[in-house]
C-alpha cells in the first residue's frame, strides 16, 4: 500500500527530460521530493484524503527552468528612463525629455536598456548627445548589456571625471584624441562598475541607482518574475560578498521563491585572502534554495563597442583594431590554473572568438597542470566561435552557456551593429549552437536578463527559428538553430548539469526535487511563431504550488 503523496498531477502530457521514462501522465510528490511518475491508470493509488490534486487537462508539463545565465540583483529598475526599443538619439531624447518633465525635482537622470544601433554610424554617444534634454541634471545612461555607462556633462563633473581621471572605479572614460577630453562614453561598466569596490564608489558619489534599496527593489521584481515564467533556479552570475544579504533579506520576507546559484565576482586584483573568503562564503551558503561558491570571470567584453577580443581585425571603424583581452594569455592560464587547483568552477564571459580560444587554452593548461577533474568550467555567451573551437568544448568538458536571444537578427543580424562589426565573412560564426551541439558539447540555455527578456519561450522560440520575435522577418543562419526538445533540454538538463545540479534538478524523474511548471500550451505541437505568449499557469517548487497565472 502506497503512502498517499502531497501533491499528486494527473492529466498531462509529461515531458520529462529523462530518457528512460521520456513521457508520463502524472506524477507523484511526497515531501518535496517526486516519489512516481507513470501512467494516469496508476495514480489513484498515490491519492489520499489530503492529497492536493492538480488536473492539467491534457497540457504540457516540463520541468521548472533552470536559468543559466539571469542576473535578477542587476534587474530592470522602474525609477530608470526604460530606453528599450528606442531605435534613434531623437527617440532617446523624447522619453528622457518626458521623463525629467513629469519629474522636475529629480537630482539625477537615470536611463537604462540603450541600443548602441540607436546611434547612427556606428560611432558611440557622447556627452553631447545628452546635454540637450538633460541640461543641469546629472544623467547616466546605461548601456542594454549593462557593459558601458554614457554620461553628460553635469555628471562628468558630479562623478570626478576628467583628462586626468579617467580610470575610474566604476569603468573607464573614454577620450577625444583630439583634446585629451572625456567624451562621457565609459567603457568596462560591467567588470568595474558591478563590483564591489565600483558599487560603492558610486553609491558614495549619491547615484540613486547603486544604492540598497534600489539593489532591492530590482531583485525582488526580478524574482517574482524568474517564478511567473516557471524559472525554479536561477543562476545569479556576477555578486560581491556585500550582495549576498540582498538574497537573505528576499529569503526571509518570502520573495525568494526560486532557488539561487549565486557566483561571486573575481575581477582583476582578487587575492588569497578573498578566495578565502568566498570558501567560507560558499560553506555558509549551501542548501538547495541558496547556494554560492563559482567564480565569475572576463576574459574580453563585448562586440557592439568593439571590446570584444577578435581574431581578426574588427570589420568597421577601427583600422587594425581587434580588441583586448583583460588579461595576457599566459597570466589568464595560470589564474585559471590557480582557481581550478582551489575546486572552484569559473564562469568565464567571452565573446569574441579570440576571447573564446584564450578561454579554452586556459582550461586545457589547467587539465595539464592539475590533471583532467569534473571542473566543469564555463564558456559564458559564446557569440563570435572559431568553427576550429567547436570539438574542443567537449573534448575539455566546458560548457557553452549561452543566451538564444542575443542572436536574434533585430538584436545582432544584419543591420544590426553586431553584425556590421563582425563583418559578413565572420557571420558564419554567430552562435553556433546546432554546431555545439552536435560535436557532443553541453549546452546550458539562459536568458541573460535584463539585457534580453527573462522569459524562457522567447529563448526557446529564438533557438528554434533564429528569427525575429515578431516572424516577420528571415531567419539568421538559420543553419544553427535547434529543434525544441535540444532548447528544452538545455533550459532545463543542460542547465542543471552544468551547476553540478542533474541529480536534483533538470528532469522529472523519481527521487528528484519536485520543480516543474504546466505550461499553456504545447511548445512541441504548436507552430513555432506561437512558442512565445505561452504561460507559466502553474508552477511547482518542492512539491509547493507558488505560482498561478
Amino acid at each position: 500500500m502506497n503512502v498517499p503523496a502531497d501533491l499528486l498531477l494527473t492529466g498531462a502530457r509529461i515531458h520529462t527530460v529523462d530518457p528512460e521514462l521520456p513521457e508520463a501522465e502524472a506524477l507523484a510528490v511526497r515531501d518535496g521530493r517526486i516519489v512516481w511518475v507513470g501512467p494516469d491508470s496508476e495514480a489513484g493509488h498515490w491519492a489520499g484524503p489530503d492529497t492536493e490534486r492538480i488536473d492539467a487537462a491534457g497540457r504540457l508539463v516540463l520541468p521548472g527552468f533552470v536559468d543559466a545565465h539571469n542576473h535578477v540583483r542587476l534587474g530592470s529598475d522602474d525609477a530608470c528612463v526604460q530606453l528599450a526599443g528606442a531605435r534613434s538619439l531623437a527617440e532617446i531624447h523624447e522619453r528622457i525629455r518626458a521623463w525629467h518633465s513629469a519629474h522636475p525635482d529629480a537630482e539625477w537622470i537615470e536611463a537604462e536598456a540603450f541600443d548602441y544601433s540607436a546611434i547612427a554610424g556606428g560611432r558611440m554617444p557622447c556627452a553631447a548627445d545628452l546635454d540637450p534634454v538633460t541640461g543641469d541634471t546629472p544623467a547616466i545612461v546605461l548601456s542594454y548589456d549593462v557593459h558601458t555607462a554614457w554620461l553628460n556633462t553635469a555628471a562628468l563633473r558630479r562623478l570626478g571625471v576628467g583628462r586626468d581621471r579617467t580610470d575610474l572605479p566604476f569603468g573607464t572614460a573614454e577620450t577625444d584624441p583630439e583634446t585629451g577630453e572625456p567624451t562621457g562614453f565609459v567603457k568596462d561598466f560591467a567588470i568595474k562598475g558591478l563590483s564591489r569596490d565600483g558599487h560603492r564608489a558610486l553609491r558614495a558619489l549619491g547615484v540613486p541607482w547603486a544604492s540598497p534599496d534600489r539593489q532591492y527593489g530590482r531583485l525582488a521584481k526580478s524574482l517574482d518574475d524568474a517564478i511567473g515564467y516557471g524559472i525554479t533556479t536561477v543562476v545569479e552570475p556576477q555578486n560581491s560578498l556585500d550582495d549576498l544579504e540582498l538574497f537573505e533579506r528576499a529569503r526571509e520576507e518570502g520573495r525568494l521563491r526560486s532557488r539561487i546559484v549565486a557566483a561571486l565576482f573575481h575581477p582583476r586584483g582578487t587575492t588569497d585572502a578573498d578566495l578565502d573568503e568566498f570558501a567560507r562564503a560558499a560553506e555558509r551558503f549551501d542548501d538547495d534554495r541558496l547556494r554560492v561558491g563559482p567564480l565569475k570571470l572576463y576574459i574580453d567584453d563585448v562586440v557592439e563597442p568593439r571590446t570584444a577580443a577578435l581574431l581578426e581585425p574588427y570589420a568597421r571603424g577601427c583600422g587594425q583594431h581587434r580588441g583586448e583581452t583583460f588579461y595576457p594569455p599566459e597570466e589568464f592560464d595560470g589564474l585559471l590554473a590557480k582557481l581550478d587547483a582551489r575546486g572552484f568552477q569559473c564562469f568565464v564571459h567571452a565573446t569574441g572568438d579570440r576571447g573564446i580560444r584564450t578561454v579554452l587554452d586556459a582550461v586545457e593548461h589547467a587539465r595539464e597542470v592539475n590533471g583532467p577533474r569534473d571542473a566543469r568550467h564555463q564558456v559564458v555567451h559564446v557569440e563570435c566561435l572559431d568553427p576550429a573551437d567547436v570539438p574542443r568544448f567537449a573534448e575539455l568538458g566546458v560548457v557553452a552557456c549561452m543566451q538564444p536571444r542575443h542572436c536574434a537578427p533585430e538584436i545582432a543580424g544584419p543591420g544590426q551593429d553586431w553584425a556590421e562589426n563582425v563583418g559578413e565573412g565572420r557571420w558564419h560564426k554567430a552562435w553556433p549552437m546546432r554546431s555545439l551541439a552536435g560535436a557532443g558539447a553541453v549546452l546550458a540555455f539562459s536568458s541573460d536578463w535584463n539585457v534580453a527578456e527573462m522569459d524562457p519561450m522567447i529563448g526557446i522560440y529564438t533557438a528554434v527559428t533564429r528569427r525575429p520575435l515578431a516572424g516577420d522577418g528571415p531567419a539568421w543562419r538559420p543553419e544553427e538553430t535547434v529543434d525544441v526538445a535540444t532548447a528544452v533540454h538545455g533550459y532545463t538538463m543542460g542547465s542543471a548539469y552544468a551547476n553540478f545540479l542533474e541529480d536534483e534538478r533538470g528532469s522529472l524523474t523519481v527521487g528528484k526535487l519536485a520543480d516543474f511548471v504546466v505550461l499553456s500550451r504545447d511548445i512541441f505541437a504548436v507552430p513555432a511563431d506561437e512558442i512565445p505568449g505561452t504561460v507559466a499557469e502553474t508552477v511547482v517548487v518542492g512539491g509547493e504550488i507558488v505560482h498561478r497565472a
